[in-house]
């Protein structure tokens, strides 16, 4: 009996080996490719992440890209180790989401800025707006503050710090119009925007919803707009090749041409 026992330790030791999981790192993708996972919300990040995808597989960089329609679990699944990077968020809102969630995401580096807007199926210029109007905006912290800046650089509302970038509603100092407020996930508001009087929204949800930022916004961030969309890591892979091979492929001549044909002024490159 003994001598078969060294043969199935064996075998049994490879089956266990090509079973278990592991990070990105452990990953390969073709010949002498390692796998990243980045996680991305779909327009504009995924798109962008499919198109230096060939260029990444040049550099010995099979990119993997999963596709989320939430702010939340591209952050909890990358602080969690089970991605390894995302592409979707400001630097406000990684700043909230490390403080409440007890995170310690880091920037990479800057890629776009997509200008936040408010809109309307029901008015055509922001001054037709009535007293006691209906106004939606986003529920997370970074997010509803952009709206309400951007509500007051336009003088619907002023607040008690106008350069307070997690101002809430509580900080609204005067609302002339009487603006009735809700506050809603970001990716809902495309959804509820003919039921309103004006939904302001995050510019990828606004273009996966078939809305030009820059025709139908009745306000919209202008080109000097701080908020930054970054590639996020763990501090732990931050300086990994591959994440920095991703940082330079997002930051290259072909992102920006790709941004600049394909957006229309609705997304601007940020380098």
């Amino acid at each position: 009996m003994k001598k078969y026992l060294l043969p199935l330790a064996a075998a049994l030791t490879f089956m266990v080996a090509g079973c278990s999981g592991g990070s990105g790192a452990d990953k390969e993708g073709g010949p002498g490719e390692a796998t990243l996972t980045v996680a991305a919300t779909p327009v504009p990040h995924a798109e962008i992440l499919k198109e230096i995808k060939p260029l990444l597989a040049r550099e010995g960089v099979n990119l993997e890209i999963r596709v989320f329609t939430d702010y939340v679990q591209p952050n909890m699944q990358v602080a969690q180790k089970q991605l390894d990077v995302n592409f979707f968020q400001t630097e406000p809102y990684l700043d909230a989401f490390n403080r409440e969630r007890g995170t310690n995401l880091v920037k990479v580096v800057g890629v776009h800025i997509e200008p936040f807007g408010a809109y309307s199926r029901k008015y055509t210029s922001i001054d037709q707006l009535p007293d006691g109007a209906d106004v939606v905006i986003p529920n997370d912290p970074s997010n509803n503050s952009r709206a309400l800046l951007l509500l007051a650089k336009h003088g619907l509302i002023t607040l008690k710090n106008p350069g307070d970038r997690l101002a809430t509603l509580k900080d609204i100092a005067t609302n002339p119009k009487n603006l009735k407020f809700r506050e809603l996930e970001a990716a809902m508001l495309p959804r509820v925007l003919g039921e309103v009087d004006l939904a302001l929204i995050n510019t990828n949800y606004a273009l996966a919803a078939k809305l030009n930022p820059v025709k139908d916004a009745l306000l919209i961030e202008d080109k000097d707009s701080p908020y930054v969309n970054f590639l996020v890591s763990r501090q732990d892979n931050k300086d990994d090749p591959r994440v920095q091979k991703l940082a330079k492929a997002l930051t290259s001549p072909e992102v920006k041409a790709f941004i600049e044909k394909n957006y229309g002024g609705a997304v601007l490159p940020a380098f």
